[in-house]
């Protein structure tokens, strides 16, 4: 079953530059899921002043092109897994957390 598990930050907030240390445990981390075959993709996104809005109603589209104004939340960064089931996808999701440091991730199962 796939799982895409994604982090969530403060658009108002710079995200501090992380220490070479860090990436080496993230790149190793990554390795290890990579080869367990549990992630199969991952990703980061474009900041909102890069981003565009598209909206349906009533027969009609609207795009908005970004910054947002009323963005509370951002996702940072993503990642595609597979997993037996929602528990083991919390399980690599904590052990992420731990290698990236605190903050919140939310694990959501891919339908179809």
């Amino acid at each position: 079953m796939k799982f895409l598990g994604y982090t969530i930050g403060d658009p108002n907030a710079p995200l501090p530059q992380p220490s070479p240390e860090m990436f080496q445990r993230m790149g190793e981390f990554v390795e290890e899921a990579t080869k367990a075959g549990v992630v199969l993709a991952t990703g980061g996104v474009a900041p909102l002043n890069e981003s565009a809005k598209v909206s349906y109603h009533d027969g009609q589209f609207t795009v908005l092109d970004g910054p947002f104004t009323e963005a509370k939340e951002l996702i940072g960064g993503w990642a595609l897994m597979e997993c037996r089931d929602l528990q083991e996808a919390v399980e690599w999701t904590k052990r992420f957390l731990t290698v990236a440091g605190e903050g919140e991730c939310t694990v959501r199962p891919v339908l179809g």
